[in-house]
């Protein structure tokens, strides 16, 4: 029994599901915006709340273990009551998190808050993935995926941007309050446009295996956040690691005995034999695993090394939106006529490119240089996630399309964590390694260390354009090098795409090379 059986009309809706995409669009920008304007107020928050770095450090982590612990759980009750009725809860929750943060008077009600808002945002982007995969055919659904998509990274830049001035101009509230007004339109949106769908088969829950790959997920992610600062053979990094991925085995494995006792898993793990979920997905983390890291180090090298600030910063992202846009454009057009193994391959050579000139930057390069290099990785994103996106929610059935896109979605938070975890600890050693302190004091020369924007700081504090160009220097190397790994992987995920990644549809909805 098929959800296509029992309401022929899910995708008989005419422009009315459009409308609702873009709704939901709306939802995913407030979930993106949150990532990135609240590292803009953490000084801000710091002055204002008097927050220690342990605080703030769990304002940012509190938000991202409570995505760990409850995608997959998001997943599995929208299927089983209804997809429409949780996202229109989430956006609410989301809302009345985001109000709570605004105003709150102590980093303990803010952290609590931000919890609120997590569980909000666990529910809202794998259940936005599923409604395109219950509403749009194989035909249009890169299309859906693209505006999407589109709007998640849109985000990214105008976060600084909007920040930046809210900031400049009002408390430090309004950066949540931002929120609000686009929940409230999604949230109406959602409530007109959308028709309601699940899977007509009720299946009892499957709690142990909630609990499981919940607690194991959130092991792994705490792992990787605080690893950076740790380092990764700090005994309590080691153990997180360890326990996290015991219990994913361990996860694995009753998924496997439920499965062949015939009672209904938490996950379909034979989604695995299916090339284009299996190697869609992985796409998709590997592009998180590049962005994120590129994310996390350009900012620092614009207003660090070049000396801009917030807004400005934003500005320069928006090349890379505009190549995203134009990208996603040109992708949604020829995706049926090409393939998904092409243009999976065409993106992520265009990033390999943009990463490889990226590598070229130097102290005092061009404005115009860094528009080209990051305009050409937004270009090879807007042909590489969109089409990564629709192979691996194109195997999804319309019954588990929630638990299915729960997985993606899980799958590629964890790869982003631990890209910013890894590209960090690689950009930070590299930057060690090229510092060259020698006569400084102790603590002076271990400040500089810890971080290019300490150093930076501590550079102008003594008046010293000698100590400042060596910390630049020191960073400029390290992003090169970060720079240089990140080409590396898009330029494998070239490979793979074009070795495994099934290209086109037979009538099975399979593809085959």
């Amino acid at each position: 029994m098929t959800v296509e059986k029992l309401k022929p009309n899910y995708r008989d809706i005419g422009n009315r599901k459009w409308w609702a995409i873009g709704a939901i669009s709306l939802a995913a920008i407030a979930f993106s915006l949150d990532l990135t304007v609240l590292n803009l107020a953490l000084p801000t928050l710091s002055n204002s709340l008097h927050a220690t770095s342990n605080q703030l450090q769990w304002i940012v982590d509190a938000y991202a273990l409570v995505l760990g612990v409850l995608t997959l759980p998001a997943g599995l009750l929208g299927d089983k009551y209804g997809r429409k009725k949780f996202l229109l809860i989430a956006l609410a929750i989301f809302g009345i998190g985001s109000l709570l943060c605004a105003y709150s008077h102590s980093v303990n009600i803010l952290i609590a808050s931000r919890v609120l808002l997590g569980i909000g945002a666990a529910f809202i982007l794998p259940l936005a993935f599923s409604v395109l995969s219950v509403f749009f055919d194989d035909k249009i659904r890169p299309k859906a995926i693209a505006v999407l998509m589109g709007g998640v990274f849109a985000a990214y830049p105008l976060g600084p941007i909007i920040g930046g001035f809210l900031l400049t101009h009002y408390w430090w509230g309004s950066v949540f309050l931002i929120n609000i007004p686009i929940v409230l339109i999604a949230l109406i949106a959602v409530a007109i446009l959308l028709p309601e769908s699940r899977n007509p088969v009720r299946h009892k829950l499957d709690f142990i295996g909630v609990a499981l790959s919940s607690i194991g997920l959130t092991g792994i992610t705490y792992g990787a956040i605080q690893a950076e600062s740790k380092g990764w053979s700090n005994d309590q990094i080691v153990g997180s690691l360890l326990i996290g991925a015991v219990l994913l085995v361990l996860f694995v494995l009753w998924e496997k005995r439920k499965a062949r006792q015939k009672q209904e898993p938490l996950v379909d793990l034979t989604l695995f034999k299916s090339k284009r979920f299996t190697w869609g997905t992985l796409l998709m983390t590997s592009v998180n695993f590049s962005l994120f890291g590129l994310l996390f180090t350009l900012p620092q090298y614009l207003e660090d090394v070049q000396g801009k600030n917030a807004m400005q910063t934003g500005y320069y992202l928006l090349p890379m939106i505009g190549g995203l846009v134009i990208g996603s454009v040109v992708i949604s057009k020829l995706a049926t006529k090409i393939g998904a193994k092409l243009a999976v391959a065409i993106g992520f050579a265009f990033m390999a490119v943009g990463l490889v000139l990226g590598t070229r930057t130097t102290l005092s390069v061009s404005d115009m240089y860094i528009i080209l290099w990051t305009g050409v990785i937004g270009l090879g994103l807007g042909f590489a996630m969109p089409s990564a996106a629709d192979a691996a929610l194109g195997a999804l059935s319309p019954e588990k399309s929630g638990v299915g896109s729960a997985l993606v979605t899980a799958i590629r938070q964890v790869g982003g964590t631990l890209g910013v975890a890894i590209l960090g600890t690689i950009l930070g050693t590299s930057y060690r390694n090229k510092l060259v302190l020698s006569g400084l004091p102790h603590q002076v020369a271990e400040t500089i260390r810890g971080s290019v924007t300490a150093g930076v700081a501590v550079a102008h504090k003594l008046a010293s354009p000698k100590l400042l160009h060596i910390i630049s220097t020191a960073f400029v190397h390290s992003m090169d090098i970060m720079l240089w790994v990140c080409g590396g992987i898009a330029i494998c995920a070239v490979i793979l795409a074009l070795v495994f990644l099934p290209n086109k549809y037979t009538k099975t909805g399979e593809k085959s090379n």
